[in-house]
Order: C-alpha cells, then sequence, then structure tokens
C-alpha cells in the first residue's frame, strides 16, 4: 500500500508539473523572433522555441503534439508576451506567421511601390526596382513587349513575411491584377487598356469623371491629336532621371517617348498602377464629343468641345485661383 500510494503521489507530482509547463505563460516581455525553417521536426521547433526563451521546456512543446496531434506550419514567427505553451503551439497549428504590410495605393508608380516596401522593412528600393525590370515574364501574357511591370503592380494592401523575395512579391501583386481582369472580363489588348487606365487614373481623383477623360483621349486618338497630359510628361522625366516636383518648359521639349505633348499617340506603356474605377473607364469610355478638360477651383473638371471653350474654361479657372 505505502508503494502504490509513493507511485500516485509521483503521478500527481509528475501531472502538476506537466500542467505547470504546459499551462503557465511563459515567455518574453519584448519582441522576439523564431524562424522554424521548412522541415524543421516538431522536437526541432520546440528546441527552438526553448532556446528562445518562449516557451519553458521543449519537452512541454512535445506533450502537446502528442495531445493536439496538429499540424504545424513553418515561417517566421513573432512574440512578445508571455503564452502558454498551448498557445505558442495553436499559434504555430494556424500558420499564424509575422508578416509586414504594403500598401499600394491607387496612382503609384514603381518608384513609389519600391518606395514604400523599403520602408516597410522588406527590402531595398534600388533591389526591388531592379526586380521589376528583370521579370517581366510576369506579365508576358498581357503585355509580351514590355520593359518594366509598371501598370501590373495592382493596388492592394498585401502582407508578407521579411523573407518573401522582390520577385515573390511582385508576383502576388501580378497575381491581384489578373483577378481584376478576370473580373472585368478583359479580353482585348489589355497592355492598351492598362495604358489608357494609367493615364485616366492620374489626370482626375473623382470616379464619376474618369469615364469622360478616357473618352476624351479616344477622340483625340481618333483625330491624330496629342494627348498631351502632364502626367505622362512628368513620368518621362522621371524615366530620364530629371523629374524637379513641377513640370518646366524643357521637359515639354523632352523629346521622350512618354512626352505626349511631343507625341502623338499613347505613350509606350503605362505610368502608374490604376486601380479598378480607372480601369473600367479605359475599358468602357463615354461617348462625347469633347477634346478638351480642366480642373476647376473646387477640384472637379470642365470639359469643352472647341478649343475656345477650352480657353473660356480655363480662364475662369486662372481668375478662381487668383
Amino acid at each position: 500500500m505505502k508503494f502504490l500510494g509513493f507511485l500516485l503521489l509521483l503521478v500527481v507530482i509528475g501531472a502538476g508539473v506537466a500542467g505547470f509547463l504546459v499551462l503557465a505563460p511563459y515567455g518574453p516581455s519584448t519582441e522576439t523572433f523564431v524562424d522554424i525553417a521548412v522541415g524543421t521536426s516538431t522536437r526541432g521547433m520546440g528546441q527552438k522555441l526553448a532556446a528562445a526563451g518562449v516557451i519553458r521546456s521543449e519537452y512541454a512543446f512535445d506533450l502537446v503534439r502528442v495531445v493536439k496531434r496538429g499540424r504545424l506550419k513553418a515561417g517566421e514567427y513573432r512574440f512578445d508576451h508571455p503564452a502558454t505553451a498551448v498557445e505558442v503551439y495553436e499559434r504555430i497549428a494556424r500558420g499564424d506567421v509575422y508578416t509586414r504590410a504594403v500598401t499600394v495605393p491607387e496612382g503609384y508608380n514603381l518608384w513609389d511601390i519600391a518606395a514604400a516596401v523599403e520602408t516597410a522593412g522588406l527590402g531595398k528600393q534600388a533591389d526591388f526596382l531592379k526586380a521589376a525590370k528583370a521579370n517581366t515574364k510576369l506579365i508576358a501574357q498581357w503585355s509580351p513587349a514590355a520593359t518594366s511591370m509598371e501598370g501590373y503592380l495592382f493596388p492592394d494592401t498585401y502582407r508578407f513575411s521579411r523573407h518573401t523575395t522582390d520577385e515573390q512579391m511582385l508576383a502576388a501583386m501580378v497575381r491581384r491584377f489578373g483577378r481584376a481582369m478576370a473580373e472585368l472580363g478583359v479580353t482585348g489588348n489589355v497592355s492598351r487598356m492598362v495604358t489608357m487606365a494609367s493615364l485616366v487614373e492620374k489626370e482626375v481623383h473623382i470616379d464619376s469623371e474618369r469615364p469622360m477623360v478616357a473618352g476624351v483621349f479616344e477622340n483625340r486618338l481618333r483625330v491624330g491629336m496629342p494627348l498631351a497630359t502632364d502626367p505622362a510628361v512628368a513620368y518621362a522625366a522621371m524615366l530620364d532621371g530629371r523629374w524637379r516636383g513641377t513640370i518646366y518648359a524643357s521637359d515639354l521639349a523632352n523629346l521622350n517617348p512618354y512626352n505626349t505633348y511631343r507625341h502623338a499617340g499613347l505613350p509606350p506603356g503605362p505610368i502608374c498602377s490604376p486601380g479598378m474605377a480607372a480601369l473600367r473607364a479605359a475599358l468602357h469610355p463615354m461617348q462625347t464629343d469633347n477634346l478638351y478638360f480642366v480642373a476647376d477651383a473646387a477640384g472637379h473638371t470642365r470639359f469643352s468641345a472647341t478649343l475656345q471653350e477650352h480657353a473660356a474654361q480655363v480662364q475662369a479657372y486662372r481668375k478662381a485661383t487668383r
């Protein structure tokens, strides 16, 4: 009887110790990262977590695995407060890996997106720009002659781990673009549509005005009139490394093919990443007789069919802003 009592005491003590190791919160109070490589065993994961001070014991983690029988996922995990071994295990079973957000608003160009990637701590701006030129195969189905991925990195908020490569980030943004094309039901010349949409995106900021602007541009193209759009001139200056924050006479005289004052027709490619409203406008431009437009003092757009009407609208704008 004494021996059985002793065994029972050992079992109780063991259960208490195991319960303490598994259920008592433990871990760092400051930011701690644990990177679990693909193929790491459960025992290896427990050893890494224990070595990092996230759990009290690797054996406690292994005990939770025996009970839970979950499938654990590799990745980088961030811990910043004490937690039980069960909570830690469940996070890794969910794949609750640490990511950083990159937001690409409508109208961002490649330089803007690359800067956002660097600000998020996911890589260097120069490396991202280099990758955007080297991986045009990702958009070959829409633009086989593209020299960069400008226009095809769809506006959205993305979450990436710190180990995500530039090519993987680019591929995620292109996949999102592909879903947008499917949603819009685009079957024609995608490259032309995206280029047009990028001009519409940069010219106006009120969605309801975008189809009319697209209609004006289509009218100009039809009659052989230069598009004369300032955002394309600015983009040409950026490509040449001469952008100074405003358009100068020398920029208007620039022979870069993106200068839509000097060259008729659409520019060689997009000048930014257009959003859904601009893409829809380019896909379904409004039928109109207008050939001109200008912003008014309230930020809306005034449209005109003749140069005389346009000149009057410009004069009214200048008078209102004096």
